[in-house]
Protein backbone atom coordinates (compact mmCIF):
# COMPACT_ATOMS: atom_id res chain seq x y z
CA UNK A 1 0.00 0.00 0.00
CA UNK A 2 2.51 2.56 0.84
CA UNK A 3 4.42 1.80 -2.91
CA UNK A 4 1.05 2.74 -4.52
CA UNK A 5 1.34 6.04 -2.04
CA UNK A 6 4.36 6.60 -2.98
CA UNK A 7 4.05 6.19 -6.50
CA UNK A 8 1.24 8.96 -7.13
CA UNK A 9 3.35 11.60 -5.04
CA UNK A 10 6.02 10.68 -7.19
CA UNK A 11 3.65 11.26 -10.83
CA UNK A 12 2.29 14.18 -9.36
CA UNK A 13 5.52 15.83 -8.48
CA UNK A 14 7.03 14.71 -12.06
CA UNK A 15 4.03 15.87 -13.78
CA UNK A 16 4.88 19.09 -11.95
CA UNK A 17 8.21 19.46 -12.62
CA UNK A 18 7.61 19.03 -16.65
CA UNK A 19 5.90 22.18 -16.77
CA UNK A 20 9.31 24.28 -15.89
CA UNK A 21 8.76 27.38 -14.18
CA UNK A 22 7.27 30.49 -14.61
CA UNK A 23 8.82 33.89 -16.20
CA UNK A 24 6.07 36.82 -15.71
CA UNK A 25 8.40 40.05 -16.94
CA UNK A 26 7.37 42.16 -19.73
CA UNK A 27 9.07 41.34 -23.01
CA UNK A 28 10.48 44.98 -23.45
CA UNK A 29 12.53 44.01 -20.18
CA UNK A 30 14.00 40.75 -21.50
CA UNK A 31 18.06 40.69 -22.12
CA UNK A 32 18.34 40.02 -26.35
CA UNK A 33 18.23 36.83 -27.07
CA UNK A 34 21.61 37.10 -28.96
CA UNK A 35 23.42 38.56 -26.13
CA UNK A 36 22.11 36.56 -23.68
CA UNK A 37 23.87 33.44 -25.57
CA UNK A 38 26.35 35.04 -26.22
CA UNK A 39 26.90 35.22 -22.42
CA UNK A 40 26.18 31.34 -22.22
CA UNK A 41 28.78 30.69 -25.00
CA UNK A 42 31.32 32.73 -22.88
CA UNK A 43 30.86 30.85 -20.07
CA UNK A 44 31.65 27.73 -21.95
CA UNK A 45 28.15 26.45 -22.85
CA UNK A 46 27.52 24.77 -25.53
CA UNK A 47 23.76 25.33 -26.74
CA UNK A 48 21.80 23.18 -29.02
CA UNK A 49 18.43 24.37 -28.68
CA UNK A 50 17.60 27.70 -27.89
CA UNK A 51 14.02 28.62 -26.73
CA UNK A 52 11.32 30.33 -24.90
CA UNK A 53 9.93 28.25 -22.75
CA UNK A 54 5.99 27.30 -22.15
CA UNK A 55 6.18 29.28 -18.88
CA UNK A 56 8.11 32.39 -20.47
CA UNK A 57 11.42 31.93 -19.55
CA UNK A 58 14.42 31.13 -21.78
CA UNK A 59 15.48 27.28 -22.16
CA UNK A 60 18.46 26.27 -23.19
CA UNK A 61 19.48 22.06 -24.15
CA UNK A 62 23.18 21.48 -24.97
CA UNK A 63 26.51 21.00 -22.57
CA UNK A 64 28.02 22.54 -20.08
CA UNK A 65 31.70 23.37 -20.01
CA UNK A 66 32.74 20.00 -18.38
CA UNK A 67 30.42 18.34 -21.28
CA UNK A 68 28.00 17.09 -19.49
CA UNK A 69 24.35 17.31 -21.23
CA UNK A 70 22.06 20.25 -19.71
CA UNK A 71 18.39 21.33 -19.78
CA UNK A 72 18.06 24.72 -18.22
CA UNK A 73 15.63 27.35 -17.61
CA UNK A 74 16.71 31.35 -17.01
CA UNK A 75 15.03 34.23 -15.81
CA UNK A 76 15.28 36.27 -19.71
CA UNK A 77 15.58 39.76 -17.37
CA UNK A 78 17.98 38.85 -14.57
CA UNK A 79 19.74 34.80 -16.59
CA UNK A 80 19.53 33.60 -13.17
CA UNK A 81 19.20 30.02 -13.33
CA UNK A 82 15.88 29.28 -12.17
CA UNK A 83 15.42 25.46 -12.64
CA UNK A 84 18.02 22.79 -14.01
CA UNK A 85 17.25 19.05 -15.57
Amino acid sequence: MKSVVLSAVLLAVSGVALAGPACNAPKEKWMPEASFKKGLEDQGYQIKTFKVSKGQCYEIYGFDKTGKKVEIYFDPVTAAVLETK
